[in-house]
């Protein structure tokens, strides 16, 4: 899979058949290994330590072998929808480099990207939703995370990780999603696509407010984005009103929060059932996600 860069066949075979999901956050690391006897879960504080040291920490004390599936945070990519190149494929992920520069703060020169197809609006307008990380830090986490038992598979964001951990199912459903200390996404998905992805900022330290602290303001703060992100699908993307919202907010009161949501919109509100035997793992949905095997990915751009 190639969210932003597939790494395949280039370090050294790894002899388990574990699936390791690592997922980055500003303050910590998380991991799950699905593994073919038992799985497992953990995070790892990060300390004000920068995130390649505490990999290297995590593989110090917990060896790990398989296929890893890396996920990085908000911190560690940034995606910017612009107007698809008019150019032949091969060519679209150097002209989308030239084309973003002005929109990112990575330079052309240390930009590794790729992309996914964003909505075509009305009149035919394409557009696709790019996706870039430094070159060099990637290359940093890779070495990091690549020995003689530990392959890096792929490499994605949140947006993705989380949108795979739902089903392939016709009707539309919008996941409010989040990792601890990270920001919120809203997600909308439908067929098993990604139609729609929003990183929300201010919100990223929602897990420390009590109800009382949700019910005056948060919630409808949250409302508001979540109904103008309703409205740009359906009226902008021409597509039926959505039916269900999902709520994946790894916090004290996420029951509270979907009640509160609930009151203020028509549609279902309900809180994500994770897979079978990872209730206790809501926080680390992210590194599970990655893991599964219906990774969610739009048509392969190459």
């Amino acid at each position: 899979m190639s969210i932003i860069t597939r790494i395949k066949n280039v370090f050294s075979r790894a002899k388990s058949a574990d699936l390791i999901g690592v997922a980055l956050r500003q303050q910590s690391v998380s991991y799950f290994v699905k593994g073919s006897e038992q799985n497992s879960c953990q995070t790892i504080a990060a300390n004000a330590q920068p995130i390649s040291s505490v990999l290297t920490q995590l593989l110090a004390s917990t060896p790990l072998s398989g296929q890893c599936h890396l996920v990085l945070s908000n911190a560690h990519s940034q995606i910017v929808q612009v107007d698809k190149p008019k150019v032949p494929k091969a060519e679209v992920n150097a002209a989308l480099k030239w084309q973003i520069k002005d929109l990112v703060t990575i330079a052309p020169d240390n930009m590794v990207l790729d992309y996914f197809d964003g909505p075509i609006l009305s009149g035919g307008h394409e557009k696709v939703n790019v996706v870039c990380v430094a070159k060099n830090d990637l290359v940093e986490l890779v070495s990091t995370l690549t020995d003689d038992s530990l392959q890096v598979a792929s490499i994605t964001t949140e947006e993705f990780a989380f949108a795979s951990l739902l089903p392939v199912q016709p009707e539309a459903v919008l996941l409010v999603c989040q990792q601890p200390d990270e920001e919120v996404n809203l997600l909308i998905v439908k067929n098993g696509q990604l139609f729609f992805s929003r990183r929300l900022r201010g919100f990223a330290q929602i897990a420390n407010k009590s109800e009382d602290e949700l019910a005056m303001g948060v919630t409808d703060a949250l409302s508001l984005e979540i109904q103008r992100s309703s409205d740009y699908f359906e009226r902008q993307l021409k597509q039926a009103p959505i039916q269900a919202i999902q709520v994946l907010v790894p916090l004290k009161h996420e029951a509270f929060l979907a009640r509160k949501l609930a009151e203020n919109t028509n549609v279902d509100v309900a809180l994500f059932a994770m897979p079978n035997g990872l209730e206790d793992y809501r926080a680390s949905a992210a590194a599970i996600g990655a893991t599964q095997l219906n990774f969610m990915e739009p048509d392969d751009n190459g």
